[in-house]
């Protein structure tokens, strides 16, 4: 197996066209857990961190753009993202270790596409899109569209995914992020929710925005409990309500970390956090 380092997105497609059975790696914090669980090795693994247009993380008028080769690391020292993307930010504070935090990246996390995946909740309701490239051009994918099942995306064999493209959020919005675990580190969430709103007069909720984790086969979004919340205060009674509506939008499964019904009073109960982070 060869590991080669490509220094220009031009130089890896031309490879990528003459190379068969090849693999592209960030920080290989998954890649190299998979081909060492399931023995299949590949012809040649693409190391793309020496890519310069891959390591961008630009903070622009309308959004951020993020790399395939920024790290998670990288983003957690980015003041923009931890005052504008809170729920990102919070997501990003609990995803694994320090250590693994300074090799994987926000577009491996991505591409991985398993809905337990801890930044994928903030991404769906910053309504990030995925910038994608192949020999003939690029293409911009809302993430929601791109991710079409449990590590299934709409990703071609000639394509590489070039970065995560965030919109900033207008002034005056607040997000969060909870996750539920076995352990309260360094663990897979059992079920995790991102929420994104802004508070109008007396403490209306406007423009809210909210996911799932954990609970289905991809992030889940319940457009009844957004429908509901809006117009209404975070007081106890209300999340209550809202709580009920979501566990009844999920689709969990039983697995080894939790039961499918554990999981569906746990979407309910992560709204009522709101309430106790009640933000002025």
């Amino acid at each position: 197996m060869d590991v080669l380092f490509p220094r220009t997105l031009e130089e890896l497609q031309k490879l990528r066209t003459e190379t068969p059975g090849d693999l592209i790696m960030a920080g290989g914090t998954d890649l190299l857990v998979k081909i060492r669980k399931t023995g299949q090795k590949p012809t040649v693994i693409f190391c793309i961190e020496r890519i310069a247009e891959l390591q961008r993380l630009d903070v622009l008028d309308d959004e951020i753009v993020i790399g395939a080769a920024v790290t998670l690391q990288q983003l957690l020292e980015c003041d923009t993202i931890k005052t504008e993307l809170t729920a990102l930010f919070e997501a990003l504070s609990v995803l694994a270790s320090p250590p693994v935090r300074h090799s994987a990246t926000l577009v491996g996390n991505v591409c991985t596409a398993s809905s337990a995946g801890d930044t994928l909740p903030p991404l769906y309701v910053f309504a990030a899109e995925v910038e994608i490239a192949n020999t003939s051009g690029r293409r911009r994918q809302s993430i929601a569209e791109f991710i079409t099942g449990p590590g299934k995306t709409t990703l071609q064999p000639d394509e590489i995914v070039t970065a995560v493209r965030v919109p900033r959020p207008v002034d005056g919005t607040h997000s969060v992020y909870y996750k539920v675990g076995k352990r309260k580190a360094m663990a897979i969430a059992v079920a995790s929710m991102a929420a994104r709103f802004e508070l109008g007069e007396a403490g209306a909720i406007k423009n809210i925005k909210m996911a799932w984790g954990s609970v289905g086969p991809t992030v889940v979004r319940a457009i009844d409990v957004e429908a509901y919340l809006a117009g209404r205060s975070l007081s106890i009674d209300c999340l209550r309500e809202a709580g009920r509506l979501a566990s009844a939008a999920v689709c969990p499964i039983d697995d080894v970390r939790a039961s499918a019904d554990y999981r569906r009073q746990v979407t309910g109960n992560l709204l009522l956090r709101l309430a106790r982070d009640k933000r002025d």
